[in-house]
């Protein structure tokens, strides 16, 4: 008898399969795409951030060598207003009136042979203002206030009281600063028309969004709208939302009647696909002398464009991290005039979690208590705000682990009590968790009489490894070897899938492909119920299991047949079949649907003579659930933390008060961290599969970065004394 094994192939860490073509050049992004007779397009932006344009001339561009057309708000049509999607409205339609709204604004678009006859005309563009007093701080008393802008302000029990009761209560103000996401390609679109319909080719996250907003915009159906992102590279979230130079793109494109190809500028990123807003944050938290949290109060105040809205509730996790009988969370944006904001990797918990984990390491350090037995001792092992247990919560596993790998127990408590030669040495850390984000997904999957397998979902892989994660799921669900299996998306004549951000991309793809492929192995079984030719004759989905490239009988495995021998006796090229993905319910399923969770632990060294600050070691401890393949997932923790001393260390996007331009909107102006400034770093996973879906798997994507900034501050303290409650943490801060 021959034993056959299904090949377990999900949780390895399987190479990327799409790794030979990102090495060898053949992966082709949205800039690599060209047609014959395209052209190229250039933007003007606007040189003031409110006010209007009292006249602009287009005369000197549209005679430039070249130039093709040159559009203004004065030729532009009328474009309806972006549809609203899962992540908020759409940011305003472009060049609909003489408005100023921020620095950077598009207000014209010149078309020309060549990106540098574009460039130069785009130059010659020539504007008078009249300009207005722009609004730039988010403290401004002036600024219109958004109150409670998503509605999830959060109370429960008795906050005043239990204030009342604590014995030590800690109240402080914290800052983070605007970030812009910089994805190292430049973001680009391409738009080529054929009659009624266009292709876009577009650095996008999300191309079902880009085909719904440009159909919405332009007034034209779905179906005449092809939107291509095969490769996007980094997005980090600049690629979420569909900016207004996309837009733009497909109107010149539309208007000259030929392909158009715009590539935006470095300091263009920097105005035109969102960043992650400042916020100030007060935080008031009250505890017992034993260390048992009796209150939490969290107000925020976040920036937001003018006429825009941004999904950033950075209050929010404060109501749910610990075991708290008494909370209140509000958040609060400020219209400005600024770029509109977006979602940069980690939102909102990003700045969130930075103000709460310092301040719980605040109360830890009042009641006399070593920092992580008073998380483990205000550990919340229910949901506080549902009062249902979570579908899966490790974060305790990933505290007593994580402190396990660092060392935890070699830190003495003393304030400056570590040194190695001059250098202050501190530890610090901080619990994390990301919150639950699943979305509707569908998912194709075909078997074909090659005995290949061809899944597809209009997803898109921003280096996350998506295409090779999802290879693995279907491997392992058809039974067959990874080589055997292609996995295609980034096209929205595919099957619909949500953004890839938010965390969620991964679960509600996997559960789309899981079930699209489970569909297919009934499809299979529908074809040979009355063939008696077939050993699987009347056989159903629960009584058969996939092993090498075959169906059998579970327990029997001489008693079935390849697919390819079914698919040959029945005359068929394929099999396909369509699998789509719903998110759990929690009340349904009595369970509280759980994000990633983590506890992050930092080594710190400073040289209190130059206020230099090093990060010398980190350990991430993670819940991710089910890790579906443990080296792209180690690499997105790691690509996270990074991005974490980044934001601690490093990343502040400077805009000038007296003009609102950003003053450092260049690669050797603003600051990110090189190989130098990163430290050796290990990830361990914790925890088991999630129990609400059936792929069981929970998103690390942002997990990684939240909860560095927290943990550096807080190493920081150990060191030295000083409380940092400024990011980013600069020299001047550290001189002691």
């Amino acid at each position: 008898m021959t034993t056959l094994t299904t090949p377990t192939v999900v949780g390895e860490g399987v190479e990327r399969v799409d790794g030979p073509l990102k090495i060898t050049g053949a992966a082709h992004y949205p800039n690599d795409f060209s047609y014959p007779g395209m052209v190229h397009a250039a933007l003007v932006g606007s040189t003031i951030a409110a006010g209007r344009i009292r006249s602009i001339d287009a005369s000197e561009a549209q005679a430039a060598p070249g130039v093709l057309t040159v559009i203004t708000h004065l030729t532009a049509p009328q474009l309806q207003a972006g549809p609203m999607t899962l992540l908020g409205a759409s940011p305003p339609a472009p060049m609909q009136d003489d408005r100023i709204l921020h620095y950077g604004q598009h207000i014209a678009v010149v078309v020309a042979d060549s990106p540098e006859q574009a460039r130069h005309a785009a130059s010659r563009v020539r504007v008078e203002y009249e300009p207005a007093e722009a609004l730039l701080d988010v403290e401004d008393p002036r600024a219109a206030i958004v109150e409670n802008p998503w509605g999830l302000d959060t109370e429960r029990g008795d906050v005043a009281a239990g204030f009342a009761k604590a014995d030590v209560v800690v109240e402080e103000r914290y800052t983070t600063p605007d970030n812009t996401n910089n994805p190292l390609g430049l973001m680009t679109t391409v738009a080529a028309w054929h009659g009624d319909s266009v292709t876009v080719h577009d650095s996008t996250q999300w191309p079902h969004n880009v085909r719904s907003t440009i159909a919405q915009i332009f007034g034209i159906p779905e179906s005449g709208i092809r939107v291509l992102a095969p490769f996007v590279g980094g997005g980090f979230g600049a690629g979420l939302r569909v900016w207004s130079h996309t837009v733009l793109t497909v109107l010149a494109a539309r208007q000259v009647q030929r392909p158009v190809k715009l590539v935006l500028t470095r300091p263009q990123m920097f105005t035109s696909v969102g960043h992650r807003p400042n916020s100030v944050q007060l935080i008031k938290l009250g505890a017992t002398a034993a260390g048992d949290l009796v209150a939490v109060e969290h107000h925020s105040i976040s920036s937001v464009a003018m006429e825009d809205d941004d999904y950033e509730p950075v209050s929010f996790g404060s109501a749910v991290a610990y075991a708290c009988p008494n909370a209140l969370t509000r958040d609060r944006q400020a219209r400005l005039n600024i770029p509109c904001p977006g979602s940069m990797r980690a939102p909102a918990e990003g700045q969130g979690n930075f103000a709460l984990e310092s301040a719980i390491d605040e109360v830890a350090h009042a009641v006399g208590m070593d920092p992580l037995q008073f998380r483990l001792r205000n550990y919340a092992e229910e949901h506080p705000v549902l009062g249902l247990p979570w579908s899966s919560k490790a974060l305790r596993e990933c505290y007593t682990q994580g402190a396990e790998r660092f060392g935890w127990s070699r830190r003495t408590p003393e304030i400056g009590s570590m040194r190695d030669g001059r250098w202050l040495v501190g530890y610090g850390m901080a619990g994390v968790s990301y919150p639950f984000y699943q979305v509707p997904c569908q998912a194709r999957a075909s078997l074909r009489r090659d005995g290949s397998a061809y899944v597809r979902s209009a997803a898109t892989d921003i280096g996350t490894g998506t295409y090779t994660v999802m290879t693995q799921v279907a491997a392992e669900r058809l039974g067959l070897e990874i080589s055997r299996v292609r996995f295609d998306l980034g096209d929205s004549d595919m099957p619909y899938s949500p953004q890839a951000g938010g965390s969620g991309l991964t679960g509600a793809l996997a559960n789309a492909v899981h079930i699209a492929c489970r569909n297919l192995v009934a499809e299979f079984l529908e074809v040979v119920r009355d063939d008696e030719a077939s050993p699987l004759r009347g056989a159903t989905p629960d009584e058969v299991t996939v092993g090498g490239g075959r169906l059998h009988r579970i327990g029997a495995p001489d008693v079935g047949e390849a697919y390819v021998d079914i698919l040959a006796r029945h005359g068929l090229e394929e099999l396909s079949a369509d699998g789509r993905s719903t998110p759990p319910d929690a009340q349904k399923i009595g369970m509280a649907t759980a994000g990633a969770f983590g506890a992050k632990f930092v080594e710190v060294r400073i040289d209190p003579h130059l206020g230099l600050l090093r990060v010398a070691r980190v350990v991430s401890a993670i819940d991710g659930g089910r890790i579906l393949n443990e080296k792209t997932a180690t690499s997105q923790i790691i690509g996270g933390t990074v991005g974490g001393i980044s934001q601690a260390m490093f990343e502040e996007t400077a805009t000038d008060a007296g003009t609102g331009r950003i003053a450092n909107a260049t690669f050797g102006d603003y600051l990110m961290p090189v190989n130098a400034d990163i430290p050796d770093m290990e990830v361990i996973f914790c925890g088991a599969p999630d129990r609400a879906t059936e792929v069981g798997t929970k998103g690390v994507g942002e997990i990684g970065l939240v909860g560095m900034a927290a943990a550096i501050g807080n190493a920081v303290h150990h060191a030295t004394g000083r409380r940092l409650r400024s990011l980013p943490f600069t020299i001047d801060q550290l001189l002691l």
